[in-house]
């Protein structure tokens, strides 16, 4: 397996990973790709994949946010999505690209990484439960235990507060989960 950023030609074996991995949600997170890529620049985030003879088999994105301080805002990055292809799922393709991307920002002096995302897997990485850090969700919608983040050496103790998601992630209703009754 090779990791490598992500580039002009892999757009569409990227969107067929997140249809394939996201099953019924895999077109909005297609959509949310697509968008995301419009804001990251080689200093403003990450989009990285992972392929296996030649096919992408996996990708992640680190996009910036900010965070609502009372100092001042902050800019943090949000680790959203992440999608492996079905076949290669549950072999360390996923945790390889976390690491790596984790790897990348702490070398860019990224104080706070957020997610949204399931604590049994995030925990491995040294995510942790975000208010209980004194973070507070963006959206009520997001459940707490889901609500998570990572500490950089660039972290200060000031930098507490709400996070404020890019603009991509409300354009397409990508915030927490929405109540399919009401």
């Amino acid at each position: 397996m090779n990791l490598r950023d992500e580039r002009q030609g892999d757009r569409e074996p990227v969107r067929t990973v997140h249809l394939q991995a996201f099953g019924d949600h895999g077109a909005l997170v297609a959509d949310l790709v697509d968008t995301l890529r419009g804001t990251i620049t080689p200093d403003t985030g990450i989009s990285l994949v992972a392929e296996d003879a030649g096919r992408v088999i996996g990708h992640i994105m680190f996009t910036p946010s900010l965070l609502d301080a009372p100092r001042r805002l902050v800019e943090v990055q949000v680790l959203s999505p992440l999608a492996v292809a079905p076949e290669y799922q549950r072999q360390g393709v996923g945790s390889a690209l976390v690491r790596r991307g984790l790897e990348m920002l702490a070398e860019r002096s990224v104080p706070l990484v957020f997610l949204e995302g399931d604590p049994g897997y995030y925990h491995r990485f040294g995510f942790q439960p975000g208010g209980v850090h004194g973070f507070r969700r963006p959206s009520l919608r997001i459940p707490d235990a889901a609500f998570q983040v990572i500490q950089f050496p660039a972290y200060e103790p000031w930098m507490i507060g709400t996070l404020v998601y890019s603009q991509p992630f409300w354009q397409h209703d990508a915030v927490g989960l929405r109540d399919p009754d009401n």
